[in-house]
């Protein structure tokens, strides 16, 4: 039988998910918190921190952290919301959008590549597979929290 937390150990390896840093876009180290935190953002659509942290299951302590980080970085602003200056919307900067869009595209050529080495029926397969795992993560009871 195969071990299962293996396959995913060694998947998550590979992809570089266990990487302190993910990516470097002209001189600047982004970890790959931060790099989900600017794909989120961009996602979203100018969203609140909460939204945000909610989305990538943060606690909003660890979560704010990080925003401050980047906003130092000139990659995020922060702007208060107006009806409730208790809230604040999140947006990419310039420069945040830029490196965003860079990290993307080396995603998506690093994917591209990957699946280059199987047929169109393998890759349809996996992604089927994945959709598939994703959506009963979503159901499961223990997912997305700490197991201890």
């Amino acid at each position: 039988m195969e071990n299962v937390r293996e396959l995913f150990q060694v998947t998550a390896k590979r992809f570089g998910l266990l990487n302190k840093n993910c990516c470097s876009v002209g001189g600047i180290e982004i970890s790959l918190v931060q790099s989900h935190i600017l794909y989120e953002i961009d996602r979203l659509k100018e969203p609140s921190m909460q939204q945000v942290a909610d989305s990538l299951a943060m606690d909003i302590t660890t979560f704010s952290r990080q925003i401050q980080t980047l906003v130092k970085m000139n990659l995020v602003k922060k702007t208060p919301y107006p009806e409730d200056r208790r809230i604040y919307i999140l947006s990419l900067t310039t420069e945040g959008k830029y490196v965003a869009t860079r990290i993307d595209t080396e995603m998506n050529q690093y994917l591209n590549e990957v699946f280059s080495h199987m047929s169109e029926f393998e890759k349809e397969t996996v992604l089927r597979s994945i959709k598939l795992l994703n959506e009963c993560m979503a159901k499961s009871s223990v997912c997305c929290k700490p197991l201890f």
